[in-house]
């Protein structure tokens, strides 16, 4: 142990009855291991944890699946629920209206002509289409000079162009084949522009800020607080689409590849107006999303939907898998200038054919052979590059019910006036950004429908708390996640580290599920007489922190300027405190844990929740303990855990939050400031639709009628003055109409990120009576 604190050797000083130099009630012998090693195995134990959650979901999902197989028409009926599900996971949020859309808008301008190539049976267009307000869809067109027979929609992957998929780029005609013939076929096809994988327009040039993050990452950032993704948006485009050409009366498909064929998959899911779909490049395992690009994150996907479900809810229309090509991406991305910086590290997985047919099969499994006759998997022949192999094609033609192929005839290209895929890029980005900031502004709005109007009309002291639980019912399961409660009663291991003339520090671990322990050290008083209960510190570190950075009283250690061993100050005032290991903790190997928890619809704070409640009800086994009286007190990363934990455990008496307190969801979002997370390497920080549900305000509210305080320093970079005192303003309303103004607090003080320790000590006195 690397920290100090005027311990006296153990063996000199365990003398005598006073409560705390005994071994600790209802505890085994604790084996000895440096703090760095505890922590690095606790964070081990929680990935496996996390991975087995994954394992296991597939198994418990026909709990929210209600099939009816008597009847196609039965069987669409009863999966309808299962669709606007799936569409309020991939970020189609219930705000966001289609604009009506009557047609496509032809691009021309003096750089570009109207037609950009044509052949004998089509030309091609650079077109424009509406999808939100303020958000458009942009690609080609390529266009039958007669009557079309059927409608396509071809997405391409994020890692290439519209004009690359239509065949327009010299050097690459052979991605055009699908798209040449399906037009020499008879049918109009759109090949929609995506989000691509650059960096170009990720940043506030206005404000000189800027990320090598992609653009996809980039949107992810700003709209996962808000209940959106940028797969949503680009949803919410393809289905503008459909809906026009749904309207010309003639066969609808949807064909992609990599990142297109993904979403070719979805939103077929999403419409039953699609008629036939192909998938290339792009089925495999939902199950490693978190291994993949960030902004494939879903909250809850794989709890309710494998890559079976989801292509379950296309039949029993024609679904055509085609595995051969797929595109590649390495691992933590690239930019121009090498590995992203602040990039969620990820990859693209070319996965075996073995794993594809399994897949398939359990699709089938689904919903039976007649539901499933029209699903087909083609497998590519060796050697065959195309990233739509010519045989899915065929497929896809029969399925929209068209005609022979006429012969095929020449594309003639005038080259020199192709789109600026650049230019578009950067509308299609900053249309995004833009939305973003709108949703971001009127979030609040949500917020207040949710929280405060049901809080304002609830009349009694009885109302107001059943609402009070109510909301916080929906928090805990809704945007933390709530995981079963832990196993009980708590099994502890303890082991004595220290003592001085004020206090002996033990250090405890105890089980809280199969696999996964909780771990802290525990400061008992001396001269605490028998009989005798205290209250109780919680005492929480922050990010890559340890339970020794609030213990340790050493001015020369790192932590030290941060924390000042507040813990150690307040047990010297007589306090019981607890300093708990919060397993944010080992960089990526943490926050990679987030991404695999998101995926079954949890958080790191469901399972550092599960730890507590553990740790409350050992703490109450204590006979020096005092359990009425155990309160919560955190800087930074241990700040949001003040928010969030006491929000969700009533058995904590009191919160002070430290260093964190903020407008936390513009923080979380915001593109226009430098301090905001979306320019940062924290790419675990963001919790699903938080915006519309729960600020920090919000998070008070749930603890509130007991006591809460923000302590604040005017130095600490983690937020403005003014966005605390804006968000606080709604906290200290609150708590004055309940007639509790002397229960909520604020501190500012001179300084930066760091515990001041006196009105918070204060405070605690005054709720605590100590």
């Amino acid at each position: 142990m690397h920290f100090h604190f005027g311990w006296i050797p153990v063996c000199l000083a365990l003398a005598g009855p006073v409560w705390g130099q005994q071994p600790l009630v209802g505890t085994s012998v604790l084996e000895e291991a440096t703090g760095d090693v505890r922590s690095a195995a606790l964070v081990a134990d929680i990935d496996q944890f996390a991975t087995q959650l994954i394992k296991d979901a597939e198994g418990k999902r026909s709990a929210f699946w209600k099939l009816d197989l008597s009847s196609a028409k039965s069987y669409e009926a009863s999966v309808e629920p299962r669709r606007a599900r799936l569409g309020a996971i991939l970020g189609l949020h219930e705000l966001d209206v289609r604009v009506p859309m009557v047609g496509l808008e032809y691009l021309s301008s003096s750089v570009h002509e109207l037609r950009l190539a044509e052949a004998a049976k089509y030309v091609v267009h650079a077109v424009r289409w509406p999808a939100l307000e303020g958000v458009n869809g942009e690609g080609i067109y390529l266009k039958q000079r007669a009557e079309a027979v059927a409608c396509v929609i071809l997405l391409p992957d994020a890692g290439q162009t519209p004009e690359e998929l239509a065949g327009l780029v010299e050097g690459k005609e052979m991605l055009g084949q699908a798209a040449h013939e399906l037009a020499l076929a008879g049918c109009d096809v759109v090949i929609p522009a995506l989000i691509n994988r650059q960096s170009d327009f990720s940043g506030n040039a206005e404000l000189g800020l800027r990320t090598d993050l992609s653009h996809r990452e980039w949107i992810y950032r700003q709209t996962f607080e808000l209940g959106r993704n940028v797969g949503g948006y680009e949803l919410h485009k393809v289905l503008a689409l459909v809906e026009w050409m749904q309207a010309r009366k003639v066969p609808v498909g949807v064909a992609g590849y990599g990142e297109g064929g993904r979403l070719a998959l979805l939103a077929a899911a999403l419409d039953k107006r699609i008629d036939a779909t192909l998938v290339s490049g792009a089925w495999e395992e939902l199950e490693d999303t978190w291994q993949r690009p960030l902004e494939r994150n879903g909250f809850g996907l794989i709890k309710e939907f494998g890559e079976a479900e989801i292509a379950s809810l296309v039949m029993p229309r024609p679904l055509i898998i085609a595995h051969g090509q797929y595109p590649a991406l390495p691992a933590g991305g690239e930019s121009k200038a090498g590995v992203r910086k602040n990039a969620a590290p990820a990859n693209l997985d070319h996965p075996e054919e073995e794993a594809v047919r399994k897949g398939i099969k359990r699709a089938r499994q689904l919903v039976g052979d007649k539901l499933a006759e029209h699903l087909r998997l083609v497998i590519a022949e060796e050697g065959d590059l195309a990233i739509f192999p010519v045989e899915a094609v065929g497929w896809l033609r029969k399925a929209l019910q068209v005609g022979k192929l006429e012969a095929p005839s020449e594309l003639r290209i005038r080259r020199g006036s192709l789109p600026d895929d650049r230019a578009r890029q950067q509308r299609l980005v900053n249309e995004l950004v833009n939305h973003a900031r709108h949703a971001l502004q009127v979030c609040e709005r949500q917020r207040t429908a949710l929280v405060w109007k049901p809080l304002a009309a609830a009349k009694t002291d009885d109302v107001r708390m059943a609402t009070t639980a109510k909301l916080r019912k929906a928090f805990w399961e809704d945007s933390i996640g709530r995981l079963p409660d832990p196993v009980g009663p708590p099994a502890a291991q303890s082991r004595v580290l220290a003592q001085n003339e004020d206090f002996v520090t033990h250090e405890v671990m105890m089980e809280v599920w199969p696999g996964v322990s909780a771990w802290g050290y525990l400061l008992v008083p001396t001269g605490i007489k028998e009989g005798e209960r205290r209250p109780v510190v919680v005492c929480q570190h922050g990010l890559e922190g340890l339970p020794e950075d609030v213990v340790n009283e050493d001015s020369s250690a790192k932590a030290f300027g941060a924390y000042k061993g507040f813990a150690a100050t307040l047990a010297r005032k007589g306090y019981v405190t607890f300093a708990p290991h919060n397993f944010y903790r080992g960089k990526d190997h943490f926050r990679v844990i987030q991404r695999k928890l998101n995926l079954v619809g949890l958080s790191l704070f469901s399972v550092i929740i599960g730890q507590h409640q553990q740790t409350l009800a050992w703490l109450k086994t204590q006979p020096f303990v005092d359990g009425e009286k155990i309160a919560f007190y955190g800087l930074s990363y241990g700040g949001k855990s003040a928010m969030r934990i006491p929000a969700v455990l009533p058995d904590y008496c009191l919160s002070i939050c430290s260093g964190d307190f903020n407008e936390w969801v513009r923080k979380c979002a915001t593109v226009d400031l430098p301090l905001s997370y979306v320019y940062s390497g924290e790419y675990e920080i963001w919790e699903w639709n938080l915006g519309n549900t729960f600020n920090y305000a919000e998070m008070a509210a749930l603890i509130a009628p007991r006591p809460f305080m923000v302590e604040r320093g005017h130095d600490d970079g983690v937020g403005l003055d003014e966005w605390v005192a804006y968000e606080y303003a709604k906290v200290f309303r609150y708590y004055n109409k309940l007639g509790l103004g002397g229960k909520s607090q604020i501190e500012y003080f001179n300084g930066p990120h760091t515990i001041n320790g006196k009105g918070t000590v204060e405070f605690l006195r005054q709720h605590l009576g100590r």
